[in-house]
């Protein structure tokens, strides 16, 4: 609060009083009569930007980049920063027009979902009629407030080591090794800090050798190197390392399937016919797009026919309720090996297409899980689900179903057998081993058999998909 007296007709009027609002007021005197000019500053808001509910139950994600920095001015609708939940990358947008005042979260830091994610300073009138969403008991200070100041100098430091350019294998090093990338002397192109920075900052690549840079070096090279200075090994040590991303939903995802009372069902089928089937497929398929037609999509088609047939596998059981809830689309989760883990995202209606878009539907899924860039709309409303573990080996499983579905199935290796045909000679035959674990509570072992059945057949006579 400023005041500046004025006496009779003559004023000194301050430069900087222009950008503030003022009162005047009148005081009496003896002598002569004074008024007070009164200059209260105009009132910047600071809100706290809460991370909201990204959907499917997830309350806490991990923070993978930023694309801002304290200090940046934003509008709605630009893009913040990208987290990870326990599957998906989500991109963060703003709600508000206003510049970033302090950034709560580092990269690789865990942000949970309700809490704040960054502060933005916003003029007090878009303050008042921004989304609810923003924290109402937000501060209202001035730009000389110490506190503020201080609070800016401190995410400044925050977002110096949040941009410090380095790859996910060299921030996990520095990560288990608690070193800060941003002290570390960077020698790679536009700054970024490499593996060998991080070795020699440890002490573990002696500075001032000659001694090659472990990123660049040839294994000749670095080998000789090490020859000539040669260091003991150290002792090894145990490693503990906190659960997240895939591994941390599989604890949460398997602690809830145990809890379903499992009953497994297994067959045999011969896939000789459907070898040559696919084989013919293969021309027209690379023709509409897709130039990889597995045996999955015949699988998924199958399942979705038969689960016509026998719709209490394509259903939730409520035990509050002790109702049934029979789901009217066949979305149909296919477990997928990523650099991240095993995702098991579903093709959503799969009674309404044909062999080749569930084909392509599963490559373009394939190819997002590969790149890290499935949404979590993918992971949503799953109804039965299908696991090959005949890419990687093994022949018969127990897989556990994925709450609330009811239903699972995984398929074996295909291998050449001897069997016997209907002449009783013996001829090769492709055979591939299937089981099935469904939920006791609500399915039984003979609707498991006949709903095998219903699939066997089709993959067996190929040409029974032509009816559907």
């Amino acid at each position: 609060m400023s005041s500046i007296f004025l006496r009779n007709r003559g004023a000194t009027i301050l430069k900087n009083c222009l950008p503030h609002r003022f009162s005047v007021c009148r005081k009496p005197d003896s002598a002569t009569q004074i008024r007070c000019l009164h200059l209260t500053p105009c009132m910047e808001k600071i809100l706290s930007f809460k991370l909201s509910d990204i959907g499917e139950g997830i309350r806490e994600v991990t923070v993978k980049e930023w694309f801002v920095k304290v200090g940046d001015t934003v509008e709605q609708f630009d893009d913040l920063c990208e987290v990870q939940s326990d599957k998906a990358s989500v991109t963060i947008t703003s709600r508000y027009d206003g510049k970033i005042a302090k950034i709560h979260h580092p990269v690789d830091d865990i942000a949970l979902v309700g809490k704040p994610l960054l502060d933005f300073d916003v003029e007090e009138d878009d303050a008042d009629n921004s989304d609810s969403e923003s924290d109402s008991d937000s501060k209202t200070e001035s730009n000389s407030s110490p506190q503020l100041n201080n609070a800016k100098v401190a995410s400044d430091q925050d977002v110096a080591r949040n941009i410090t350019l380095a790859t996910p294998a060299v921030r996990r090093l520095a990560m288990e090794n608690k070193v800060d990338l941003s002290k570390v002397p960077a020698t790679g192109k536009l700054g970024r800090v490499l593996k060998g920075d991080v070795l020699e900052y440890l002490g573990q690549v002696p500075a001032g050798t000659n001694i090659p840079h472990p990123t660049i070096a040839t294994k000749s090279e670095l080998s000789s190197a090490l020859k000539e200075t040669p260091k003991s090994a150290p002792a090894a040590a145990d490693c503990i390392e906190p659960l997240k991303g895939v591994r941390k939903a599989m604890m949460k995802s398997m602690s809830e399937s145990l809890k379903i009372p499992h009953f497994a069902y297994s067959d045999e089928i011969d896939m000789t016919k459907l070898i040559d089937f696919r084989d013919q497929l293969k021309t027209v398929a690379n023709e509409r797009g897709i130039p990889k037609l597995t045996f999955m999509p015949f699988c998924i088609k199958a399942a979705s026919i038969a689960l016509n047939k026998y719709p209490i596998l394509n259903s939730s059981l409520d035990i509050e309720k002790e109702t049934v809830i029979y789901k009217a689309a066949h979305n149909i989760s296919v477990a997928i090996d990523t650099p991240q883990g095993l995702v098991v995202p579903n093709i959503k209606n799969c009674e309404a297409k044909n062999i080749l878009d569930i084909a392509k539907d599963l490559n373009e899924l394939i190819e997002k899980g590969r790149k890290g860039a499935l949404t979590p709309r993918d992971f949503a409303d799953g109804t039965f689900s299908l696991s090959n573990i005949g890419v990687v080996g093994g022949t018969y499983t127990h897989p556990c179903i994925m709450a609330p579905q009811v239903a699972i199935g995984a398929m074996g290796r295909t291998k050449a057998v001897p069997r016997f045909n209907e002449n009783d000679e013996i001829v090769k035959a492709h055979i591939m081993n299937v089981s099935w674990c469904a939920d006791h509570r609500l399915i039984d072992g003979v609707t498991m058999a006949q709903f095998s059945n219903v699939w066997k057949q089709y993959l067996e006579n190929p040409a029974l998909f032509l009816l559907n």
